[in-house]
């Protein structure tokens, strides 16, 4: 007499039938608690399908391996077999198909969700037409000839300028003064020691004192290397 379905038999049985595998009675708990049958129940349920030769065990030691019975499952022939592995690589071939057509879909989900909303592009619009005014109207200022900057202004930045650039160059005097004199008689490569010290000359960081020097109005350029002569006209009487 067949178990009723909802028996702890019949559901263990059909577990043991799905899984055509060799199981123990915790592996069948284990999987089975779903059904709130406990570990006592589903052993009592394996030994009553054993000992009625609905599935097969063996006993190792104290230990039992239930196995599903193996008659009740089709053998396919060789050309069965066959036909199964070419549906088999069929199905992976479309599995990898729809796997690829996913992650396509997927890109053009992110790509279309990283643009902006309608509400977002319009509030974008807004502030871009606010700055294309904003800039419209600095350069009408700029072509009706007004002084953005007072002569005085100018003076006083170029005056803090030349000052900046003249602690520069004294200081650059200043160490190649000293680097000098520590170098002078050392065995080191002058290279390999200023690296060692961590030195870097202005050049080193594409920093030019000429570049910043020629930004000054020319009427406030340092003289480089010119030389003043004072004549003196003595009276012989």
């Amino acid at each position: 007499m067949a178990p009723k379905s909802d028996s702890a038999e019949a559901i263990v049985l059909n577990f043991v039938n799905e899984q055509n595998r060799p199981l123990n009675s915790q592996n069948v708990a284990d999987s089975l608690q779903k059904f709130n049958l406990k570990k006592t129940g589903v052993q009592k349920a394996l030994d009553a399908l054993a000992d009625s030769g609905r599935i097969s065990f063996k006993e190792y030691g104290k230990q039992k391996i239930y196995l599903a019975r193996q008659d009740q499952f089709k053998i396919p022939n060789s050309e069965e077999l066959t036909q199964m592995k070419e549906a088999n690589a069929k199905l992976q071939q479309h599995l990898s198909e729809q796997k690829k057509a996913i992650t396509q879909v997927e890109e053009e989900i992110r790509t279309l969700q990283s643009n902006l909303t309608l509400k977002e592009m319009r509030e974008k619009e807004a502030m871009l037409r606010k700055e294309v005014k904003e800039l419209e109207e600095k350069l009408e200022t700029l072509r009706g000839g007004v002084t953005l900057v007072s002569p005085e202004d100018r003076k006083a930045i170029e005056q803090i300028y030349s000052e900046k650039l003249g602690q520069w160059r004294k200081r650059k005097r200043m160490f190649k003064d000293i680097w000098d004199v520590i170098t002078e008689n050392s065995p080191k490569n002058l290279k390999d020691f200023k690296e060692e010290l961590g030195i870097e000359y202005d050049e080193d960081v594409g920093v030019n004192l000429q570049s910043f020097s020629d930004m000054l109005p020319q009427n406030r350029k340092r003289p480089r290397g010119k030389i003043t002569y004072q004549v003196v006209f003595i009276d012989p009487c």
